[in-house]
């Protein structure tokens, strides 16, 4: 423990530091101070588990003393013992109202002293047990929280593969597309905790695939009309089956899955939706989806050069993609490449 005492006079100083030794455990660190200003310097930079201050001093008072020094240590942290000569009930109202823990008058009597610092002393013990037992407490909430998100993205994980086994799309374009979203929403300035729940549910947009049958799904040429409608039914099943989970993450998943394929200027699916009245991380995940699928190969085509794929998003710039989301995209562009060749489809 460690136990500052703040007077002007060192006779008293010596008589208080005598009588803290003889009740503080024994390695307990006593500072003394003929300067309150230094004490108060002390005080500050570190946390005492008891001050005792006198009320007379030069420069700085013990009231202002402990005025200074609750704006630095709340009053349930560290305890301050006020000693006064003065008998005026006004300046021991003053330092309690400073927020003084408790006071004493001089000349002290040892016998009320020791049972004061004693009783100081325990509280503020009890005050370090509560606080480390609140730290531990928080870092078990933390383990369990970790846990639990650690479990959501492994569902997420294997929802996404379940697709992914029925879809010629590769387990890289997974990865791409999620790490080309977060950066969309990164420099959109979307926080952190909402990129890295983006991340974690952008896996699924695709998830309602397992619901389109294959001859559909695995056609190497162009869909027929109908062929299209079967197909555009993925958003929507994919949908109903992330929709209703209390998971944030898998909320998030519902809402890419349903609205990633909307498109700005209306003609998107399902729901026609224009502008910002489509979700916008299904406006995030558009773009980052939509740019690895062209610049990927498929067993239907050639992946596109990467110029022709950014003039493609230029072009849909206000028309199929939010002008935001493109602009965020583009301004990344350095990132974009190296993420594209950490995760390379072999």
């Amino acid at each position: 423990m460690a136990i500052a005492i703040v007077d002007d006079t060192p006779l008293n100083l010596t008589l208080i530091q005598a009588l803290v030794r003889k009740i503080a455990p024994p390695d307990t660190e006593i500072r003394c101070f003929t300067s309150p200003l230094e004490g108060l310097q002390w005080c500050s930079e570190h946390e005492p588990d008891l001050v005792i201050v006198d009320y007379m001093m030069p420069d700085l008072n013990g009231i202002e003393f402990i005025t200074c020094l609750r704006k630095v240590h709340p009053a349930e942290a560290v305890p301050i013992l006020m000693v006064t000569a003065a008998h005026e009930k006004e300046i021991r109202y003053q330092s309690l109202t400073a927020g003084a823990s408790d006071f004493l008058t001089k000349p002290i009597d040892r016998y009320e002293f020791d049972p004061r610092v004693r009783t100081m002393l325990a509280l503020r013990l009890s005050h370090l047990r509560m606080r480390h037992y609140n730290d531990d407490l928080r870092e078990a909430v933390r383990r369990a929280t970790a846990d639990i998100v650690a479990r959501e993205r492994e569902t997420v994980t294997r929802l996404a593969r379940a697709a992914e086994f029925r879809d010629p799309e590769t387990g890289a374009h997974i990865l791409r597309m999620a790490h080309y979203s977060r950066l969309i929403a990164e420099q959109l300035g979307l926080g952190a905790e909402f990129c890295e729940r983006l991340l974690s549910a952008a896996p699924m947009h695709d998830v309602g695939k397992v619901g389109t049958p294959d001859h559909i799904l695995l056609k190497p040429g162009r869909l027929t009309d109908e062929e299209m409608a079967i197909m555009r039914q993925h958003a929507s099943i994919g949908h109903d089956i992330l929709k209703g989970s209390s998971s944030p993450m898998i909320q998030l998943a519902a809402e890419i899955a349903l609205s990633h394929h909307e498109k700005f200027d209306g003609s998107g699916y399902p729901g026609g939706l224009t502008g910002e009245a489509i979700p916008l991380s299904g406006r995030i995940v558009a773009v980052a989806d939509v740019f690895d699928a062209l610049t990927s190969e498929r067993p239907y085509k050639p992946a596109w050069a990467l110029d022709r794929a950014v003039q493609f998003l230029k072009d849909g710039r206000g028309a199929h993609f939010d002008p935001a989301c493109i602009d965020a995209f583009l301004l990344r562009w350095d990132e974009v490449l190296a993420i594209r060749d950490r995760y390379r489809d072999e």
